[in-house]
């Protein structure tokens, strides 16, 4: 935890939301190789039509909530000191809900499937890290949780 902390001083809190983000979409673009390579085509079908997820797709699919979600936790924790505590359950609930919502009601294949839950799966604990990384940013001594910035 102290490395972490460490990390995130160096880094700066747009640099902890960069580092994160930059992190996810590596080994998730890693996870859609393996996929690939194991067979995975990332077909489905989607209002009649046949589509595939891209790793192009997958890179947007990973940074954007990710960026946001971190932006909003950074933005808001210097005002509320709740948002980083209830950001560091919600993302990797999130994360995780968003196999049964997305992944498995689809037609991928199985190695498809495999692929794409597990890059869900890996936004939990790489969320988490950058999430501590704020927290470590962030004063114990923060404003009030209600109303505007002192």
């Amino acid at each position: 935890m102290d490395t972490l902390a460490s990390l995130a001083r160096r880094l700066g809190r747009p640099g902890v939301v960069a580092a994160t983000v930059l992190l996810a979409v590596v080994v998730n673009l890693i996870i859609f190789a393996v996929g690939h390579a194991a067979g995975a085509t990332y077909t489905f079908t989607a209002g009649g039509e046949v589509t595939q997820v891209a790793a192009l797709t997958l890179v947007g699919f990973t940074a954007v909530p990710l960026a946001v979600g971190l932006t909003a936790a950074v933005v808001l924790s210097r005002w509320w000191r709740w948002v980083v505590p209830a950001a560091l359950v919600v993302a990797p609930v999130l994360a995780l809900l968003s196999i049964p919502a997305m992944t498995l009601p689809s037609d991928l294949d199985t190695a498809g499937k495999i692929a794409l839950a597990l890059c869900h799966v890996t936004l939990a604990p790489i969320s988490v890290a950058g999430l501590l990384g704020i927290r470590a940013l962030t004063p114990q001594t923060a404003a009030p949780s209600v109303g505007s910035p002192s």
